[in-house]
C-alpha cells in the first residue's frame, strides 16, 4: 500500500516553493514546466521533418536537399524544438546562469524528442566543453542533460569518453564557414573501447550547422562506434 506521506510533503513543499516557469519565472502548476504563454510560443517538434537531419521537408518522409546533395556524417538527428527568440531564452538560461533545476525538464522533452533513436542506442554521450571554459562555466549542460536522460531511458551516459582536447572560438561568433574550420580537429576519443562497436546518440544543446556534431561524429567513428546520432534540444531551421 503507497503511503499517503510522500503526496502530502509534495502539496506542503509546493506551497512554500511554488515551481516557476522555466522561461519567465511565473508560478505554474503542481510540476515544473513552462506557463501556458511560454509554452505556447516554444515551437516543439514533431517527426515530420527529413530522416535525416529533421529540418522541415515539404513531405514527410523526404530527405532534405542539403542532405541529399552531401550527407552528414551522423545517420539522424532529432531536436526537441526549433530555435526561436522564445527557446533561446531557455538554452541561454540553462547554459549561463546556473539554471541547473531546468536540466530534468528539457531532459524529459529530449527523451520524447528521442523517441525513435533511444530504444537503439547503446550509449549517450555528450558534446565536451574544454576544461578552461568548464573552469568558468563550472557545469556542461550537454552532461547534465545527458545524465538526467539516462535516467528516463536506462542507456548509459559516459561524459568523459569524448574530450575536447583544442580550446576553440565560440561557434556562435563565427560564420557557416569558418565553424567547420574551428572544430575539425578538436574532438578526441579517450578510450577507443568504450565506444568500439556501440550506436552512440550524442547529445549537445543546439543544432545550427552540424559543425561541431559533425566533428564529434567523425572523432566516434574514427574510434570504432557502428552509429552516431545526434539529440538536441533546439534545431536552427533554415530556409
Amino acid at each position: 500500500m503507497l503511503s499517503p506521506v510522500r503526496p502530502i510533503l509534495r502539496f506542503a513543499l509546493s506551497l512554500i516553493m511554488p515551481h516557476r516557469c522555466l522561461r519567465c519565472g511565473e508560478t505554474v502548476g503542481a510540476a515544473p514546466g513552462l506557463c501556458a504563454v511560454c509554452f505556447s510560443k516554444v515551437d516543439f517538434l514533431g517527426e515530420e521533418g527529413c530522416p535525416c537531419c529533421g529540418v522541415s521537408v515539404p513531405q514527410p518522409g523526404l530527405l532534405c536537399g542539403a542532405c541529399l546533395k552531401q550527407p552528414p556524417v551522423w545517420s539522424r538527428a532529432r531536436s526537441a524544438f526549433s530555435y526561436t527568440p522564445a527557446s533561446r531564452d531557455l538554452i541561454l538560461r540553462f547554459k549561463h546562469a546556473d539554471a541547473t533545476h531546468m536540466a530534468p525538464v528539457l531532459a524529459a522533452w529530449l527523451h520524447r524528442a528521442g523517441g525513435a533513436l533511444l530504444p537503439e542506442a547503446d550509449l549517450l554521450v555528450p558534446v565536451p566543453l574544454h576544461w578552461r571554459r568548464l573552469f568558468f562555466r563550472r557545469y556542461n549542460q550537454s552532461a547534465l542533460l545527458a545524465r538526467h536522460l539516462s535516467a528516463l531511458c536506462g542507456v548509459p551516459a559516459d561524459v568523459t569518453v569524448l574530450k575536447r582536447i583544442r580550446h576553440t572560438t565560440p561557434q556562435g561568433t563565427l560564420r557557416r564557414g569558418q565553424r567547420q574550420d574551428n572544430v575539425r580537429t578538436a574532438f578526441r576519443v579517450t578510450v577507443p573501447s568504450r565506444v568500439a562497436g556501440k550506436r552512440i546518440v550524442l547529445l549537445d544543446d543546439v543544432l545550427t550547422t552540424g559543425a561541431t556534431v559533425s566533428a564529434c561524429a567523425r572523432a566516434l567513428r574514427a574510434a570504432g562506434a557502428a552509429d552516431v546520432a545526434v539529440l538536441t534540444l533546439a534545431r536552427v531551421m533554415r530556409p
